[in-house]
């Protein structure tokens, strides 16, 4: 079976030959979807330079491999919207990269995608400051509603683009969660955020988008939310913030998981712990289908160790599979 027939097979929970570390993709993006200025490079700043973004929000590389930190934000205060120009989705410096990276694809056995980094509520603390932000969810509600729609009408128009480019998948996300719970409150995100979300996703199910969505730490509360907004796959299902057999029991046959595999044991091994924690999480969350087995965070893991990794899902990773 190829590796994209296996994919949507594993999404819908429909007999895949095998568990996978992800779908394969060719992944578009455009100008700022990294962090990057209108004309220069966004994350891959060397360690210790500035830069401004699209968004006008301002960052500071602190660390090697490791994206910047904001410290800039052009709407921290809400007498500064009247003044704020948005950027514009149909902005050729903006869309035209969505297009030339276009050029460059080879259609095959994988996925053409687009991203939505900083979906919705990354975004907005990027741009008024993550305290900020908060605060005003309580205490400036009108404001906050009209940011985090202001910033959707961008995504959508992004995703307008990446529809007529003709994606068939999208990488978004916000992190929800820390180690332990929801960041913010289930019942403002259902009230704030949720609305603005269906408008993203419902554009992408109407034409038959496959909706990949990345939420760190701890998302328990949210599985509903997420299902009923038409998540197809949900990641990195972080192994030390969730239970993850709770995780599983209320998305199967209903969302695929990506990760679940802990990163702290890959990047310490040994060998023989690695694979045992394959083994482990294929069964867990694989055994019913709707599963690709990958580490719970992306990070820089000795080469050993995620090559060893990547050798216990080959191994185990075929069905039926054993306990």
């Amino acid at each position: 079976m190829m590796q994209r027939e296996n994919t949507i097979r594993t999404i819908k929970f429909d007999h895949p030959e095998r568990v996978s570390p992800g779908p394969l993709s060719y992944m578009l993006t455009y100008q700022g979807c990294n962090h990057e200025g209108y004309t220069g490079c966004g994350d891959d700043h060397a360690v210790g330079e500035m830069w401004t973004d699209i968004w006008g929000t301002q960052w500071h590389k602190e660390f090697p491999d490791v994206m910047g930190f904001p410290y800039g934000y052009p709407l921290a205060d809400p007498v500064q919207l009247d003044s704020y120009q948005w950027p514009n989705p149909d902005d050729p410096r903006i869309c035209g990269k969505i297009y030339e990276m276009l050029r460059e694809y080879q259609a095959g056995d994988v996925f053409l995608a687009g991203q939505h980094r900083d979906t919705l509520w990354e975004k907005a603390y990027m741009l008024v400051g993550m305290e900020n932000m908060m605060e005003y969810l309580y205490t400036e509600p009108d404001y906050a509603r009209e940011v985090l729609h202001r910033i959707m009408d961008f995504q959508i128009g992004i995703a307008r683009h990446y529809i007529e480019a003709g994606i068939e998948m999208i990488w978004a996300g916000d992190d929800l969660g820390t180690q332990c719970a929801p960041l913010l409150n289930p019942k403002i995100v259902e009230e704030f955020f949720v609305p603005e979300y269906k408008r993203l996703f419902g554009l992408y199910k109407s034409r038959g988008v496959i909706i990949n969505f990345h939420s760190c730490g701890h998302i328990e509360e949210f599985l509903d939310m997420f299902i009923d907004l038409g998540v197809d796959v949900l990641n990195p299902v972080q192994a030390t913030a969730n239970d993850l057999e709770r995780v599983r029991n209320r998305t199967q046959g209903k969302m695929a998981l990506l990760g679940g595999v802990s990163t702290q044991i890959i990047m310490d091994g040994p060998v023989e712990r690695i694979r045992e924690e394959v083994r482990k999480r294929l069964w867990q969350l694989g055994k019913g289908g709707g599963y690709f087995c990958s580490p719970d965070q992306g990070m820089p893991f000795p080469k050993e160790n995620i090559d060893a990794f990547y050798k216990a899902v080959d191994d185990y990773g075929v069905y039926p599979l054993n306990a």
